[in-house]
Protein backbone atom coordinates (compact mmCIF):
# COMPACT_ATOMS: atom_id res chain seq x y z
CA UNK A 1 0.00 0.00 0.00
CA UNK A 2 0.99 3.59 -0.65
CA UNK A 3 0.61 6.93 0.93
CA UNK A 4 -0.86 10.26 -1.04
CA UNK A 5 2.59 11.25 -2.37
CA UNK A 6 3.06 7.48 -3.75
CA UNK A 7 5.57 6.13 -1.17
CA UNK A 8 5.22 2.83 0.32
CA UNK A 9 2.77 2.95 3.75
CA UNK A 10 4.42 1.07 6.67
CA UNK A 11 2.69 -0.62 9.03
CA UNK A 12 2.12 0.49 12.50
CA UNK A 13 3.84 -2.66 14.03
CA UNK A 14 6.62 -1.81 11.88
CA UNK A 15 7.53 1.47 12.61
CA UNK A 16 7.18 0.48 16.46
CA UNK A 17 9.81 -2.41 15.88
CA UNK A 18 12.23 0.06 14.65
CA UNK A 19 11.88 3.56 16.43
CA UNK A 20 10.69 1.72 19.50
CA UNK A 21 7.51 2.93 21.56
CA UNK A 22 8.33 6.37 22.16
CA UNK A 23 9.56 7.80 18.52
CA UNK A 24 6.90 10.68 17.80
CA UNK A 25 6.67 9.18 14.47
CA UNK A 26 5.41 6.09 15.84
CA UNK A 27 1.32 6.44 15.00
CA UNK A 28 -0.74 4.72 18.11
CA UNK A 29 -1.51 1.14 17.62
CA UNK A 30 -4.74 -0.25 18.77
CA UNK A 31 -3.86 -4.05 18.16
CA UNK A 32 -5.57 -6.26 15.73
CA UNK A 33 -9.68 -6.10 15.62
CA UNK A 34 -11.31 -8.72 18.37
CA UNK A 35 -12.69 -11.50 17.11
CA UNK A 36 -15.52 -11.99 18.55
CA UNK A 37 -14.96 -15.71 19.03
CA UNK A 38 -12.56 -14.73 21.50
CA UNK A 39 -15.48 -14.59 24.23
CA UNK A 40 -16.45 -17.63 23.82
CA UNK A 41 -13.54 -19.63 24.75
CA UNK A 42 -11.84 -22.47 22.73
CA UNK A 43 -11.92 -25.26 25.26
CA UNK A 44 -13.14 -26.33 28.49
CA UNK A 45 -17.02 -27.00 29.94
CA UNK A 46 -18.38 -23.47 28.86
CA UNK A 47 -16.83 -23.40 25.37
CA UNK A 48 -18.73 -26.57 24.74
CA UNK A 49 -22.02 -25.72 26.05
CA UNK A 50 -22.02 -22.66 24.24
CA UNK A 51 -21.61 -24.98 21.15
CA UNK A 52 -24.34 -26.76 22.39
CA UNK A 53 -26.62 -23.80 22.51
CA UNK A 54 -25.45 -22.36 19.50
CA UNK A 55 -26.68 -25.57 17.38
CA UNK A 56 -29.98 -25.56 19.73
CA UNK A 57 -30.58 -21.47 18.44
CA UNK A 58 -30.15 -21.91 15.49
CA UNK A 59 -32.91 -24.56 14.95
CA UNK A 60 -34.91 -22.02 16.22
CA UNK A 61 -34.66 -20.35 12.27
CA UNK A 62 -37.27 -22.30 11.54
CA UNK A 63 -40.46 -20.77 11.94
CA UNK A 64 -42.86 -23.22 13.00
CA UNK A 65 -39.68 -24.21 15.87
CA UNK A 66 -39.38 -20.84 16.63
CA UNK A 67 -43.29 -20.46 17.39
CA UNK A 68 -43.02 -23.71 19.09
CA UNK A 69 -40.15 -22.21 21.62
CA UNK A 70 -41.67 -19.10 22.14
CA UNK A 71 -45.01 -20.56 23.12
CA UNK A 72 -43.69 -22.98 25.23
CA UNK A 73 -41.32 -19.95 27.22
CA UNK A 74 -44.60 -17.92 27.54
CA UNK A 75 -46.84 -20.41 28.75
CA UNK A 76 -44.17 -21.26 31.39
CA UNK A 77 -43.08 -18.27 32.52
CA UNK A 78 -42.97 -18.14 36.55
CA UNK A 79 -44.66 -21.80 36.18
CA UNK A 80 -48.24 -20.45 34.93
CA UNK A 81 -49.16 -23.23 32.63
CA UNK A 82 -48.64 -25.90 35.65
CA UNK A 83 -50.19 -23.72 38.30
CA UNK A 84 -53.01 -22.78 35.96
CA UNK A 85 -53.25 -26.73 35.20
CA UNK A 86 -53.92 -27.30 38.82
CA UNK A 87 -55.53 -25.44 39.79
CA UNK A 88 -58.43 -25.97 36.68
CA UNK A 89 -57.89 -29.37 37.79
CA UNK A 90 -58.61 -29.04 41.30
CA UNK A 91 -62.04 -27.21 40.36
CA UNK A 92 -62.90 -30.48 37.93
CA UNK A 93 -61.50 -33.62 40.07
CA UNK A 94 -63.47 -32.86 43.48
CA UNK A 95 -62.65 -36.21 44.63
CA UNK A 96 -59.01 -35.51 44.64
CA UNK A 97 -59.34 -31.92 44.88
CA UNK A 98 -56.51 -31.42 48.02
CA UNK A 99 -54.16 -33.60 46.23
CA UNK A 100 -54.38 -30.81 43.52
CA UNK A 101 -54.20 -27.95 45.68
CA UNK A 102 -51.34 -29.49 47.35
CA UNK A 103 -49.73 -30.24 43.91
CA UNK A 104 -50.16 -26.75 43.09
CA UNK A 105 -48.45 -25.56 45.63
CA UNK A 106 -45.31 -27.85 45.13
CA UNK A 107 -44.81 -26.43 42.11
CA UNK A 108 -45.02 -23.33 43.21
CA UNK A 109 -42.56 -23.71 46.09
CA UNK A 110 -40.46 -25.27 43.72
CA UNK A 111 -40.22 -22.55 41.57
CA UNK A 112 -39.35 -19.66 44.47
CA UNK A 113 -36.94 -22.22 45.42
CA UNK A 114 -35.42 -22.01 41.62
CA UNK A 115 -35.43 -18.21 41.93
CA UNK A 116 -33.83 -18.39 45.49
CA UNK A 117 -30.71 -19.85 43.68
CA UNK A 118 -30.63 -17.78 40.71
CA UNK A 119 -30.09 -14.93 43.44
CA UNK A 120 -27.15 -16.76 44.77
CA UNK A 121 -25.37 -17.72 41.93
CA UNK A 122 -26.46 -14.98 39.73
CA UNK A 123 -24.78 -16.46 36.06
CA UNK A 124 -25.97 -14.20 33.17
CA UNK A 125 -27.67 -14.69 30.61
CA UNK A 126 -25.90 -16.48 27.39
CA UNK A 127 -24.55 -14.32 24.74
CA UNK A 128 -25.30 -15.34 21.48
CA UNK A 129 -22.69 -15.22 18.65
CA UNK A 130 -24.95 -14.73 15.86
CA UNK A 131 -28.78 -13.88 16.04
CA UNK A 132 -30.71 -13.07 19.28
CA UNK A 133 -32.75 -14.70 21.68
CA UNK A 134 -36.11 -15.77 20.71
CA UNK A 135 -37.93 -14.34 24.05
CA UNK A 136 -37.49 -11.61 26.46
CA UNK A 137 -37.00 -12.87 29.94
CA UNK A 138 -38.16 -11.85 33.26
CA UNK A 139 -34.69 -11.34 34.85
CA UNK A 140 -30.90 -11.22 34.16
CA UNK A 141 -30.01 -14.31 35.83
CA UNK A 142 -29.14 -17.78 34.13
CA UNK A 143 -28.69 -20.73 36.40
CA UNK A 144 -31.15 -22.16 37.40
CA UNK A 145 -33.27 -22.64 34.66
CA UNK A 146 -37.47 -21.52 36.47
CA UNK A 147 -39.13 -22.76 33.23
CA UNK A 148 -37.34 -26.02 33.77
CA UNK A 149 -37.94 -26.01 38.10
CA UNK A 150 -41.58 -25.83 37.38
CA UNK A 151 -41.60 -28.51 34.68
CA UNK A 152 -40.17 -31.09 36.05
CA UNK A 153 -41.94 -30.72 39.52
CA UNK A 154 -45.33 -30.68 37.44
CA UNK A 155 -44.59 -34.03 35.82
CA UNK A 156 -43.87 -35.39 39.22
CA UNK A 157 -46.53 -34.21 40.87
CA UNK A 158 -49.15 -34.51 37.89
CA UNK A 159 -47.97 -38.14 37.42
CA UNK A 160 -48.32 -38.84 41.33
CA UNK A 161 -51.98 -37.30 41.00
CA UNK A 162 -53.55 -39.41 38.14
CA UNK A 163 -51.83 -41.99 35.98
CA UNK A 164 -52.45 -39.97 32.95
CA UNK A 165 -50.22 -37.15 33.91
CA UNK A 166 -47.57 -39.85 34.07
CA UNK A 167 -48.69 -39.92 30.04
CA UNK A 168 -48.99 -36.41 28.97
CA UNK A 169 -46.54 -34.32 31.42
CA UNK A 170 -43.56 -35.59 30.86
CA UNK A 171 -42.98 -34.89 26.73
CA UNK A 172 -44.76 -31.37 27.50
CA UNK A 173 -42.36 -30.76 30.28
CA UNK A 174 -39.67 -31.73 28.23
CA UNK A 175 -40.53 -30.20 25.54
CA UNK A 176 -40.41 -26.69 27.69
CA UNK A 177 -37.31 -27.18 29.01
CA UNK A 178 -35.78 -27.55 25.43
CA UNK A 179 -37.38 -24.44 24.59
CA UNK A 180 -35.32 -22.29 26.87
CA UNK A 181 -32.16 -23.58 24.79
CA UNK A 182 -33.91 -22.98 21.43
CA UNK A 183 -34.77 -19.50 22.41
CA UNK A 184 -31.13 -18.61 22.90
CA UNK A 185 -31.72 -17.99 26.80
CA UNK A 186 -30.19 -20.88 29.43
CA UNK A 187 -26.84 -22.95 28.78
CA UNK A 188 -27.82 -26.64 29.30
CA UNK A 189 -26.19 -26.79 32.68
CA UNK A 190 -28.93 -24.30 33.87
CA UNK A 191 -32.02 -26.66 32.15
CA UNK A 192 -30.36 -29.56 33.75
CA UNK A 193 -29.82 -28.43 37.12
CA UNK A 194 -33.63 -26.74 37.16
CA UNK A 195 -35.12 -29.86 36.06
CA UNK A 196 -33.20 -31.82 38.91
CA UNK A 197 -33.80 -29.33 41.53
CA UNK A 198 -37.98 -29.29 40.36
CA UNK A 199 -37.94 -33.32 40.51
CA UNK A 200 -36.29 -33.69 43.67
CA UNK A 201 -38.63 -31.24 45.41
CA UNK A 202 -41.82 -32.41 44.00
CA UNK A 203 -40.74 -36.30 44.68
CA UNK A 204 -39.83 -35.21 48.69
CA UNK A 205 -43.58 -34.07 48.49
CA UNK A 206 -45.16 -37.16 46.95
CA UNK A 207 -46.12 -38.84 50.41
CA UNK A 208 -47.98 -35.48 51.40
CA UNK A 209 -49.53 -35.21 48.10
CA UNK A 210 -50.52 -39.13 48.54
CA UNK A 211 -52.27 -37.83 52.04
CA UNK A 212 -54.11 -34.98 50.49
CA UNK A 213 -56.90 -37.81 49.07
CA UNK A 214 -56.74 -40.84 51.12
CA UNK A 215 -58.72 -43.23 49.16
CA UNK A 216 -57.88 -43.18 45.74
CA UNK A 217 -55.02 -44.72 44.37
CA UNK A 218 -52.47 -43.70 41.54
CA UNK A 219 -50.87 -46.20 38.84
CA UNK A 220 -48.67 -47.64 41.15
CA UNK A 221 -51.26 -48.49 43.38
CA UNK A 222 -50.60 -45.73 45.84
CA UNK A 223 -52.91 -44.13 47.45
CA UNK A 224 -53.56 -40.31 46.53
Amino acid sequence: MRDAEGAPRRDPRDLRAAHGPGDPHDPPYRGDPPDPRHRYGGAGWTAAERRVLAVLRGCGDEPRVAAAARALSHGGEHGALWLGAGLVCAVADRERRDGWLRGTALIAAAHLASMGVKRVVRRPRPQLLTGEPLVRTAGRHSFPSSHATSAAAAAVAFGVLRPAGRVVVPPLAAAMCLSRLVAGVHYPTDVAFGALLGGLLARGGSAWLRAGNGGHRDGGGHRV
